[in-house]
């Protein structure tokens, strides 16, 4: 799976303001509402349980939230680049200002993992986080994403 088939340019939102972890994920849940023709308050509910049973922030200023949702026809991604980082109980304790939201469909199987796997490993390097926070625009972010997820999986191959 490549990026470029999980994120569209339109769920590509930089320069938000959240005060909180909470409308962080609103946040995310609206623009997943409205590129992926969801009810916001189910997917930040999915949201939110997900939270509560463990943070998906996954350190160094990223977080992967992420949910399985009745409606998905497929797998999607949402990126969100906060104004200032906020608390999202991170395994390093440190805030987060880099958001993939991942969506799978109700049944989806071991291709939610995998594609959670990819996000994660595209975001751990330090590199590529330094390259999405100085990006300017969602064009510039999604040729970044897309690039380079495409690039890690072919030397992966």
């Amino acid at each position: 799976m490549h990026i470029g088939d999980l994120l569209d340019r339109s769920a590509i939102a930089l320069r938000v303001s959240a005060a909180n972890k909470r409308q962080a994920l609103a946040v995310i849940s609206e623009i997943a509402a409205r590129n992926f023709g969801l009810d916001c308050g189910v997917v930040l509910d999915a949201l939110t349980e997900r939270e509560a049973a463990a943070s998906t922030g996954v350190g160094h200023g990223v977080a992967a939230p992420h949910a399985r949702l009745e409606g998905m026809q497929r797998m999607r991604g949402v990126f969100v680049r906060l104004e200032h980082p906020v608390e999202f109980d991170a395994v390093d304790d440190q805030p987060v200002d880099l958001l993939f939201a991942l969506f799978a469909p109700k049944d989806a199987g071991s291709e939610h993992l995998r594609a959670l796997a990819r996000v994660s490993r595209l975001l751990r390097q330090g590199e590529m986080r330094e390259r999405l926070r100085q990006a300017r625009t969602a064009d510039a972010i999604h040729a970044i994403l897309v690039q380079d997820g495409d690039t890690a999986r072919s030397s992966a191959a």
